[in-house]
């Protein structure tokens, strides 16, 4: 995939209440047309007035359970990233709750990527999930004691992961 050719001239909202971490984020997706929001009413009113390709949500610091719900009723595919909430529960809600990705911290340094594979699925009406284990399975095996955390929830992400459309 040509992440610099499937990020260019998409709309992109970027929430997070760390101006560090939203200058960095406007950086790393410098290819997108961005609207940075550092506070949940702020992105609240841009989600319910902006169309968006995709938007990157805290989940800490701005509700971002709260925004991906308005998200999903606008159709706009959202992108969990997170410091503070990285946790199997964490995981998991983002997941039933209609989130497209969830991503770690830890890896900003890739969130072109990972904009980049919510974006392609989209346009070719496949699983972002499927994408998302594949890049990030082995860091969620590694922070959550293995490959075991999956087994708990066995049925669940055996859903979450099939390939369809």
């Amino acid at each position: 995939m040509d992440t610099d050719k499937t990020l260019r001239g998409k709309k992109v909202l970027i929430v997070d209440d760390e101006q560090d971490i939203l200058d960095l984020l406007v950086q790393l997706l410098s290819a997108c047309m961005i609207d940075p929001a550092s506070s949940f009413e702020e992105a609240k009113k841009l989600l319910e007035t902006e169309n968006y390709d995709i938007a990157v949500l805290d989940i800490m610091g701005v509700r971002g359970f709260e925004l991906l719900e308005i998200a999903n009723k606008r159709g706009i595919p959202a992108l969990m990233l997170t410091a503070h909430a990285l946790s199997e529960e964490s995981l998991r809600k983002s997941a039933e709750d209609g989130a497209s990705y969830y991503a770690p911290k830890d890896e900003i340094g890739k969130i072109d990527v990972f904009v980049a594979d919510v974006i392609e699925a989209r346009e070719k009406k496949k699983n972002p999930w499927v994408r998302w284990y594949e890049r990030l399975g082995g860091f969620f095996d590694k922070k959550f004691s293995g490959p075991n955390w999956r087994e708990q929830q066995r049925e669940f992400w055996e859903e979450k992961l099939k390939s369809y459309y």
